[in-house]
């Protein structure tokens, strides 16, 4: 039989003022000596001093590293700077958590998430998005040893990221359906648990879209618990398979063509919308649900020109060759792209 590891995280903790626990915890799992924060401009200021003051505290030696890109020179300048680090922490977005699992890889240190917006599943998964010359490649890298979500500071953060991360939650529909269709095609490994958790995390969100509001500490918990399942869904999968699908390859052809892209899980939620169209299942209750929690559904609310959804759609086949979706190898042409942003009222 063919031997498998998983990857988890061992502890996750999360709650309002959980980030004043951070030295805690860090001293229970047995980390002593230097911690080294990485994190953005603005988030050093949201929790970057709070993480600081609590693991100083608890006796660390504490080293602080500001980013403000994901790109392979990054995660090498940070690497060089974790050496005689016992443990790495990522506060912040998901370009600073991306950073932080690369470098603590190549480092071999283990890294503790600490995020500060809801706004991808990549806060508790083994992947990481990090930018090069051709856009953003998806880089196999170890799972948080520990996850440290405060949802007071998330519900603080501009709703938009919060929508976003439900956008990105809800695209595993798609993604699971492609990963079926590989899997049925090309007879491609599949995980029945896996893609079952991914659902069940697309569901919670949708249970609870009309309650997900504005500011509310509950509706941050509801979405951080859905990332952290579809997070942990990857690692059963060993792949990002059953949270990255179409969708996210369109989303990734419009971070190349579009001028200035929307966030990540807004786009991936559109792309929803049309994948879901092209499945030939139920492409408006996706859009109905995103509308309730006041997500993009359309090239304007995106804020994105028409023509770069269109040509975004016909190349979003070339993303990621080696994973076949709904797309197929061909992709679509423009007549096609048009009509199916067209019905789906996406342009």
């Amino acid at each position: 039989m063919r031997q498998k590891k998983i990857e988890l995280p061992r502890e996750i903790h999360t709650g309002p003022g959980v980030i004043k626990k951070v030295g805690d915890i860090c001293k229970n799992l047995r980390f002593k000596g230097k911690a080294t924060i990485v994190t953005g401009p603005k988030t050093i200021k949201i929790a970057g001093k709070k993480v600081a003051e609590s693991l100083k505290d608890k006796n660390f030696d504490v080293n602080i590293i500001k980013v403000k890109k994901a790109t392979k020179d990054v995660v090498e300048k940070v690497k060089n700077k974790l050496e005689g680090t016992s443990i790495a922490l990522g506060v912040g977005g998901g370009k600073v958590i991306d950073v932080v699992k690369m470098a603590s890889k190549y480092a071999n240190v283990h890294f503790i998430s600490v995020p500060t917006a809801a706004t991808h599943d990549g806060i508790a998964s083994p992947r990481a998005s990090i930018k090069n010359d051709k856009g953003s490649v998806s880089l196999p890298a170890h799972a948080p040893i520990a996850v440290i979500a405060d949802t007071d500071i998330i519900r603080k953060a501009p709703y938009r990221f919060l929508a976003a991360g439900c956008g990105d939650v809800i695209s595993n529909y798609t993604a699971v359906l492609d990963w079926k269709l590989a899997h049925r095609l090309l007879y491609e490994r599949y995980s029945e648990s896996s893609a079952a958790l991914s659902l069940m995390s697309a569901k919670m969100v949708i249970k609870s879209a009309d309650s997900i509001k504005k500011g509310l500490e509950e509706s941050a918990r509801i979405v951080v618990k859905a990332l952290i399942s579809s997070g942990i869904a990857m690692s059963i999968a060993g792949s990002s398979r059953p949270a990255s699908g179409s969708e996210h390859k369109f989303s990734h052809a419009l971070d190349i063509v579009a001028p200035k892209p929307a966030l990540h899980g807004e786009q991936c939620g559109v792309g929803t919308i049309m994948m879901m169209y092209l499945h030939g299942k139920d492409w408006k209750f996706i859009r109905d649900t995103l509308k309730k929690i006041n997500a993009p559904t359309n090239a304007y609310e995106l804020g994105i020109d028409p023509e770069y959804i269109i040509e975004a759609l016909t190349m979003a086949h070339k993303i990621r060759k080696e994973r076949y979706t709904i797309l197929g190898d061909r992709g679509l042409t423009r007549a096609a792209a048009k009509r199916l942003a067209e019905v789906t009222g996406v342009i």
